[in-house]
């Protein structure tokens, strides 16, 4: 009862006070209680560690699959600037409004998926919950929604995006098809790439071969570390057991 009555006090208010890595925020009410687990430091402290290492007032942040905003919000306040892309029309919208309330403006927040053509694809959640943080373009089940693509080389043609020093792509699967895309400009640039896998999603058959094949393609990176910051062994990485779990690397150096 009590719950539900702080729900109602934070939505006639328009907005829960929370914080982020310590960092004040004013923040949707319609996630309060995620919003408390972020204030907590219960929702993935490493990924706010690799912000702050990697993010400054001179340099840009990529953010590819950014959900609601906590880690748009945050390095909003760390960065110069900010791309981020949200395809999920209902995570959009609490993106669109977590940035509004904090009066954002070094933020380009893109409701469309990045892909390798511009067009329409279908996606849904794993969870089948509009806007939760599981949607992706490998799932296009019963309760899906129709995402706009655009094409990684459209984007990039028409940004500045030299300075970027960082790049967080989490997209439920969908990196196994979009990272290829933005091999040249990563190896050109070389930001730190701070990538989740999510391997235990594709088939038995093409796991192995297709987690290879991505790994193999940032071979150019000399440093690999784990969640933990801990140096990655690739081919311990590729055993049977990692392949089952999800894992989010980062790429540097």
């Amino acid at each position: 009862m009590l719950t539900q009555a702080r729900k109602m006090f934070y939505r006639a208010r328009g907005y829960y006070a929370g914080q982020l890595n310590g960092e004040p925020f004013r923040l949707d009410p319609y996630h309060s209680k995620f919003w408390r687990k972020v204030a907590a430091g219960q929702w993935e402290p490493e990924t706010f560690a690799v912000l702050d290492k990697f993010l400054s007032p001179d340099r840009d942040y990529l953010d590819i699959g950014a959900w609601i905003g906590p880690t748009v919000l945050y390095g909003a306040r760390k960065a110069r600037h900010v791309w981020c892309f949200e395809p999920d029309p209902t995570a959009y919208r609490h993106l669109a409004w977590n940035l509004d309330l904090n009066d954002i403006q070094n933020v380009s927040a893109f409701g469309v998926a990045l892909s390798d053509q511009f067009g329409v694809a279908r996606m849904a959640s794993v969870r089948g919950e509009p806007g939760d943080s599981t949607s992706s373009l490998l799932h296009d089940g019963d309760h899906g929604n129709d995402a706009l693509t655009i094409a990684w080389d459209q984007f990039e043609a028409v940004n500045d995006l030299s300075q970027v020093s960082l790049v967080k792509m989490d997209i439920e699967g969908a990196e196994f098809f979009v990272l290829p895309m933005l091999l040249p400009w990563l190896k050109r640039t070389r930001p730190a790439l701070y990538l989740s896998l999510h391997s235990p999603l594709l088939g038995d058959e093409e796991r192995l071969r297709r987690t290879s094949e991505l790994l193999e393609s940032l071979s150019f990176y000399p440093d690999v570390r784990d969640e933990s910051g801990r140096t990655v062994d690739i081919a311990k990485a590729l055993s049977p057991t990692e392949l089952t779990r999800y894992r989010t690397l980062l790429f540097a150096g």
